[in-house]
């Protein structure tokens, strides 16, 4: 009989989708504080409508970061909580002090293409595994992301 997980999962499989996650992880919280940055450090001419877009981002971003490393932990697994791991693991890096709007936001554009991948990977191994809540939610985060993406590029287009 293959080994499961409280939640009736392959073992295996679920190890693999944690590892994934917590690579997700790692992403989700550089992206999170490179995006604070912008929030403090964003100046021009666009300052107040800039500030509260990446406002909201990163509360969104927060709320993601929190909602993967409770996946990591249904599956039976720990999140990654350090950064100095997360500095490691991560595609994306540490902004510098970013204050032109137009570079923060095609920051922005680079990180979502960064998690959307990963995001596709998962949906891939989390098929395979037959785990439909982590299947959910990187469809959710994708759906959402895409069209950030649109909107975010849009931006860039004026």
């Amino acid at each position: 009989m293959k080994s499961t997980n409280a939640i009736g999962l392959d073992k295996d499989k679920s190890e693999k989708l944690a590892k994934k996650l917590n690579n997700l992880l790692a992403n989700y919280s550089v992206f999170y504080q490179n995006t604070r940055g912008f929030h403090w450090n964003i100046k021009g001419e666009k300052f107040f409508e800039l500030h509260l877009k990446f406002e909201e981002l990163f509360n969104d971003l927060l709320l993601k970061v929190d909602e993967v490393a409770e996946r990591i932990l249904t599956l039976g697994y720990a999140p990654e909580h350090n950064y100095s791991t997360y500095n490691k693991i991560s595609a994306i890096k540490e902004s510098t002090k970013v204050s032109d709007g137009v570079k923060a936001v095609e920051q922005i554009l680079a990180s979502f293409k960064t998690v959307i991948s990963l995001q596709r990977e998962l949906l891939n191994l989390s098929a395979d595994a037959n785990d439909e809540g982590t299947n959910a939610l990187m469809s959710d985060y994708i759906r959402a992301q895409e069209k950030s993406v649109w909107m975010y590029s849009a931006f860039l287009k004026n």
